[in-house]
């Protein structure tokens, strides 16, 4: 099993910055993604960021530029910095981890219990 464990949330006014941390621990996989999602009020869970352990990234258009993950593979841990905050980033925010296991073709997700981040004046 894997336990996910998330820090950094709060209240921001707009134009603001925020930076979320997430600390892995239990069985992970050699071949894994971290990443960020977040589920606003009312709307889907969506990506917002996520990191390869080989240092590859993806981001949501709606964030690309103003946010940037990071990871410590050493430590297990993965990072957000969020810059330039407006409304529409107020959501709950979810550390995941996804194992992959490329000789049996198995990837198993694993979720934080998520982090409030709320931007208003």
């Amino acid at each position: 099993q894997v336990q996910l464990v998330e820090s950094g949330g709060g209240l921001v006014q707009p134009g603001g910055s925020l930076r979320l941390s997430c600390a892995a621990s239990g069985s992970i996989s050699r071949d894994n993604v971290m990443g960020w999602y977040r589920q606003a009020p009312g709307k889907q869970r969506e990506l917002v960021a996520t990191m390869k352990n080989d240092g590859s990234t993806n981001y949501s258009r709606s964030v690309k530029g103003r946010f940037t993950i990071s990871r410590d593979n050493a430590k297990n841990t993965v990072d957000l910095r969020m810059n330039s905050l407006n409304p529409e980033d107020t959501a709950v925010y979810y550390c995941n981890l996804l194992n992959i296991y490329l000789s049996v073709r198995t990837e198993t997700a694993y979720w934080g219990q998520g982090t409030q981040v709320t931007v208003s004046s």
